[in-house]
């Protein structure tokens, strides 16, 4: 039988390629989305004020373990509250800036940063590996997640376990957000404002990008050959591959929001947004 040899198609060069379509516009949106966020939120974790405005608690600070300033100089009053376990420990070393928001986003920040979704993202935006699909890289190896130290990022699943705890945790700060505070009297009323809203919102776009995670996809039933025979764990799975078919969606979605919900809590502790009472 006649053999057919095909002659192997040369190798790109960086970003080369074929396509006719505007293949860079994704990499740059995702380039500059990411960016603004990590930028912002660094600087938000780093001011340690304006996080809390009546019972909201900004979510790039919570859980809140300490809390510093009990005279509300830095517009942290009544930020208390929200503490876990009381002021900033004695045994912190004085020459270390105190910053409680750093003490909880590595959390949340490494489930992200080791996102499945996340990882073909910033790969391509950041890394170039490659720019996009059919696109030439500027590196001519690859060694996949195999070795240091992209093997870390098989860690993802324990940061799954720490954002579903995370869920429950902001669900709280939702019922916090339905109390507020007389400051004539001291007084503690039900309501609900729009910052309750927000932060309701919050939570459940949180909920739909970590709830659809590949990882816990597979903790529910996709290791099993068949799941058939266990209902409530069918019905689960098909609840998470609902939620996976839309995985970027809601990636996105509660990326954006998240940093919303800090800025606008941290406008209306300023005095320069009106939270609207609604109720």
């Amino acid at each position: 039988m006649a053999q057919t040899h095909l002659p192997l198609a040369p190798q790109r060069g960086y970003g080369e390629t074929t396509r006719k379509d505007p293949w860079w516009l994704p990499t740059l949106g995702t380039f500059i989305g990411l960016s603004g966020f990590i930028v912002y939120m660094t600087w938000a974790g780093m001011q340690n004020e304006h996080f809390s405005y009546q019972g909201y608690l900004s979510p790039a600070y919570s859980p809140l373990l300490f809390w510093t300033d009990p005279e509300g100089v830095t517009g942290l009053a009544g930020a208390e509250r929200f503490a876990y376990f009381g002021p900033q420990p004695s045994w912190w070393p004085g020459a270390i800036p105190f910053l409680p928001a750093l003490l909880i986003l590595w959390a949340p920040g490494g489930f992200r940063i080791t996102c499945y979704y996340y990882r073909g993202a910033y790969y391509k935006a950041f890394w170039q590996s490659p720019p996009n699909c059919a696109v030439g890289k500027p590196h001519k190896t690859y060694s996949g997640e195999r070795s240091f130290p992209l093997i870390i990022q098989n860690i993802h699943r324990y940061f799954m376990y720490l954002a579903v705890v995370f869920l429950f945790i902001l669900a709280h700060d939702v019922y916090l957000g339905m109390w507020f505070i007389d400051p004539a009297t001291g007084a503690k009323s039900f309501g609900i404002g729009l910052g309750t809203i927000v932060l309701a919102l919050n939570v459940t776009f949180l909920s739909a990008y970590t709830l659809g995670c590949h990882s816990l996809r597979h903790v529910i039933g996709g290791f099993k050959d068949r799941i058939s025979g266990a209902p409530i764990r069918k019905s689960l799975y098909k609840g998470c591959t609902g939620l996976n078919k839309n995985h970027m969606r809601w990636a996105w979605t509660s990326l954006v929001w998240v940093g919303f919900t800090d800025f606008y809590i941290r406008m209306c502790s300023m005095g320069v947004f009106t939270d609207i009472r609604i109720i």
